[in-house]
């Protein structure tokens, strides 16, 4: 099917499909945070606010994730540059 296609659209659908694997891994990111986080910080039953302890365990787990994902971007980034990749 692709064949039927110039080489300008498969191009233009190989961006789109990259655009939308990217989102669907953040998403997915998002998703696994967000269920790590609640399951380690969230101990009772949730009201109309967190504990205190609670807030501070979400912004830290967030936090952490965070600095963790920024780390690994930036050793992949060396990597390529190192290997010569673009």
């Amino acid at each position: 099917m692709s064949d039927k296609f110039d080489d300008a659209t498969q191009k233009e659908l190989q961006s789109f499909l990259e655009k939308e694997q990217a989102q669907a891994r953040l998403h997915a990111t998002i998703f696994n945070l967000t269920s790590v986080c609640w399951d380690k910080c969230i101990t009772g039953t949730p009201s109309t606010r967190f504990s205190r302890g609670e807030e501070s365990c979400l912004a830290n787990c967030v936090e952490r994730f965070l600095d963790t994902s920024l780390f690994m971007v930036q050793k992949i980034e060396e990597q390529r540059s190192l290997s010569g990749g673009s």
